[in-house]
């Protein structure tokens, strides 16, 4: 029997798959109306200006660690889990979504 793979290395694939993908293709169809009140509803800027002080928006660094349409997806995916929103991945895309529209611009 093969050993499993470890998580951060399966997470790590994961994100590279997706780093590869447009904006595009990545957040096509994604709800931005389900996005936005996503937003508002689980308090995403109130959590980022205690995190991160300001109005919350300093988070958004285009030109930073955020480089990709999935790395983007993929933050939002790591609030989701260790803040156990219990978003659903249309949701999480969904958000993603609005974020990209709003302050990232990925292509």
């Amino acid at each position: 029997m093969r050993p499993a793979l470890p998580l951060v290395l399966v997470a790590s694939m994961a994100a590279s798959a997706a780093a590869a993908q447009t904006a595009t293709d990545l957040f096509r169809g994604a709800d931005l109306t389900l996005g936005a009140q996503l937003i508002k509803e689980k308090q995403c800027f109130e959590c980022h200006r205690s995190k991160f002080g300001g109005d919350g928006t300093s988070v958004f660094r285009p030109a930073g660690r955020i480089s990709t349409p999935g790395f983007l997806r993929g933050m939002v995916e790591q609030c989701n889990t260790e803040l156990n929103l219990g978003l659903f991945p249309e949701e999480v895309t969904a958000i993603a979504a609005v974020l990209n529209r709003d302050h990232y611009r990925f292509k």
